[in-house]
């Protein structure tokens, strides 16, 4: 179709304005939907931005480009670095095309073509703006063929980087970090000169993963302020970048947001007729603060035509309960126990595999240790299908052990260098699934094992970073392998979900390290944590929400009140409550539970599959309270009729009385009744009389209008420290 000089790219109450004039495209807007502008209005719109100049003029910015570079005068980031053989550093990209389209499903489509003749390769950018309101952006790159070349040197490609401006009023950053056992710990910055960039060379996102930059205007949180965030959906090492030069970033933009993969020397060399295609960089604006992100990002996973049609099972994983201690009898009676009190999906976890009697040994030899399993899995895999349950296994395929049949029959396998492996990490070394034979062995093993014991699940598990990840060649030299084996592991997961399409699996990275948009294409839920915890885990599942929905991360909780991971003790009711909002779980040997505990989980089982329609299909909402001693999130339905909300104490604060706390996300105009479910237990108080509602709610309904849940707020009880209180709401 023909495309206008300036093209509006509308979706989701987004707009994406670009001019086509110039030598080489410029963003004009990203943001909020301008509406639809007429030619002058859009040619009123690219007024604003100040055509290019290389003088010195210090009041003129430089032009800030679809793909922006040297050329153009700019002197930041650039989109795209590389050489030929240590000529043609300076690219000289220009416009070579344009598509415009628009999707069935209301997406808006532009597709930009440039071609780079001092470079000699060829660049395809394609905007996708979703009905939700995502950018997503594809770059590719092709070394162009043989009959139009200047020279038959390979292009050595050092980087890629999606780039879009925001205005100034984009003041503060907001990002994470964390480590094992504490995923996705926030961190604030504000937006000052220069470059602030984050790196991640571990092979995987990894535990201290930006996950989600966002910059927003200042103080903003999950309900107030505007925010602009980009998100790598991409299982490798990851670039992000938020930069603000002194001249600007062209007319009234000041900001650059970006994203991209993190290339190591010599990973990516391009031979005639080549292409590079980097990772979808995803893009999200909101002017509701964080939910206004987390909402447009919820809704992206939920339309996916590979979204998890069914309720989310109620899960019993075995780690917690028996570790390696696999004894058929005593999984027997735990499977039995399981159906007992509601659990819809028991997962046997490590330890069933050959000489894997602790972590040191047997990564990689992926068949049944006959010497604990004599008649192999079936005996319990039937059993817990005939309860009514689906079954699971525990799979760590990218890892290997130096103690294993495998390592010791294909050291060539390992990935590492030549020269000599470097330390261990957990005891393993990473398995180079680059490696046509490697992967061909774990297709096998792996399709085996889901047909011979009918698995319905895989705990798909990924402990180490990768250290020194360089593959061996045939010819004796080493080089890069992240992006191979990131891009063998896609392959991987496809072609098993191929062959069993019914097949769920969940990413696990030694816990959360491994939780991006990549991953969820071909997975059906993430592991946040490997930290049961209630406390850490009310803050990690509240961060990982803000991009994935609650169906998508596991959330479970163990039988006893000292948390593995902190040895910290817990109250059941603070437990059990912080598990409900996700993909809820059980940790226990629940052969070893009393018939009090078995009662509780059983009542907490009913309770999970009674909220489950709700809490996996509403929008996730958190309240903004002064300070962090308190927390108050939830969920409410599409229609605004009904919600499920927990309030927390994590900590003691100054303040004697928590107040009144506004609900989020309800109707002002509707009337509400408001109950406390208190079937797993009461919250301990630092009251001896709270506001009157409560006694009322603990009994039954209390009538509370909109108005007062959203706008005024209702006078909270203090909890003591550690301790939740469950509150449903539904319309009168």
């Amino acid at each position: 179709m023909d495309v206008p000089a300036v093209v509006a790219l509308r979706a989701g109450g987004v707009g994406v304005v670009v001019d086509l004039t110039g030598e080489v495209p410029k963003v004009l807007h990203w943001g909020r939907d301008l509406g639809e502008l007429s030619t002058a209005g859009l040619e009123a719109l690219a007024f604003t931005a100040i055509p290019a100049t290389l003088n010195n003029a210090v009041d003129v910015p430089p032009t800030f480009s679809l793909w922006a570079n040297e050329s153009q005068g700019w002197l930041g980031t650039p989109a795209h670095e590389g050489h030929l053989e240590g000529r043609a550093t300076a690219s000289h990209p220009r416009l070579a095309g344009a598509e415009q389209s628009r999707g069935p499903d209301g997406s808006a489509e532009l597709m930009v073509r440039l071609c780079d003749d001092v470079s000699d390769v060829d660049i395809l950018v394609t905007y996708r703006l979703d009905p939700t309101g995502i950018l997503a952006v594809d770059t590719e790159m092709t070394r162009r063929s043989a009959t139009l070349l200047k020279s038959d040197l390979r292009y050595h490609l050092a980087g890629v980087s999606t780039m879009l401006p925001l205005p100034r009023r984009a003041t503060e950053i907001l990002d994470f970090t964390g480590k094992w056992c504490r995923e996705r710990a926030p961190q604030r910055r504000p937006v000052t000169f220069g470059s602030y960039v984050r790196e991640v060379r571990r092979g995987k996102p990894g535990h201290d993963s930006p996950y989600l930059l966002t910059v927003g205007t200042s103080g903003f949180g999950f309900r107030e302020g505007e925010a602009w965030a980009v998100h790598v959906g991409w299982s490798g090492n990851q670039r992000y970048l938020a930069e603000q030069l002194p001249e600007g970033a062209g007319g009234t933009h000041a900001v650059v947001l970006g994203a991209g993969e993190l290339l190591r020397p010599g990973e990516v060399s391009l031979e005639a007729g080549q292409t590079y295609a980097a990772p979808t960089c995803y893009f999200a604006w909101s002017d509701r603060g964080l939910d206004g992100l987390s909402d447009r990002f919820h809704e992206l996973l939920r339309a996916r035509g590979t979204h998890p049609k069914t309720p989310r099972p109620l899960v019993l994983n075995t780690w917690e309960a028996v570790y390696f201690d696999h004894d058929l009898d005593r999984l027997l009676g735990l499977a039995e126990k399981a159906a007992e009190v509601g659990v819809e999906r028991l997962v046997l976890d490590d330890g069933w595999f050959r000489g894997r009697r602790d972590d040191t040994a047997g990564l990689g030899d992926w068949y049944v240790d006959a010497k604990v399993w004599p008649h192999g899995l079936s005996p319990l895999a039937d059993r817990v299908h005939e309860l009514g349950m689906q079954f699971g296994l525990w799979v760590e395929p990218e890892m290997i052990n130096l103690d294993s049949q495998l390592a010791r029959e294909h050291p060539e396998w390992i990935l590492g260098p030549s020269g000599g492996l470097g330390p261990p990490q957990r005891h393993q070394y990473v398995l180079n699934i680059a490696n046509e034979q490697a992967w061909a062995y774990l297709l096998e093993r792996l399709d085996t094992l889901v047909g011979e014991y009918s698995i319905d699940y895989l705990k798909w598990d990924h402990n180490r970073d990768l250290h020194e990840a360089v593959c061996r060649g045939a010819d004796g030299l080493d080089r890069p392998g992240v992006r191979a084996q990131t891009l063998a592991l896609y392959r991987l997961l496809d072609a098993l979900r191929e062959r069993h399409p019914a097949l769920e699996i969940e990413s696990c990275a030694g816990g959360g390290g491994r939780i991006d948009l990549g991953i969820l294409a071909r997975t059906d839920r993430v592991w946040p944590s490997d930290c049961n915890d209630p406390l850490e885990r009310q803050l990690i599942q509240r961060w990982t929400g803000q991009l994935v929905p609650p169906e998508l991360v596991a959330t479970h909780v163990s039988a006893a009140a000292q948390a593995h991971t902190t040895h910290r003790h817990a109250a059941q009711s603070f437990r059990l409550i912080t598990a409900l909002f996700g993909h809820a779980g059980i940790e226990a040997d629940l052969t070893r539970s009393s018939a009090q505990e078995l009662e509780i989980f059983t009542t907490w089982a009913a309770l999970y599959r009674e909220l489950r329609p709700l809490l996996h299909q509403g929008r996730v909402v958190r309240a903004d309270l002064v300070g962090e001693a308190t927390v108050l999130h939830g969920v409410v339905s599409p229609d605004r009729t009904a919600a499920l909300f927990c309030w927390a104490r994590l900590a003691t604060s100054s303040e004697g009385q928590a107040g009144q706390v506004i609900f989020p996300g309800l109707a002002s105009d509707r009337d509400y009744r408001v109950r406390i479910r208190g079937e797993v237990g009461h919250p301990s108080m630092f009251q001896v009389a709270p506001p009157p509602w409560v006694s009322r709610a603990f009994e039954g309904w209390v009538p509370v209008p909109g108005a007062v849940l959203r706008l005024a707020g209702l006078a909270m009880p203090t909890l003591n420290p550690e301790q939740a209180m469950l509150l449903e709401i539904r319309a009168a």
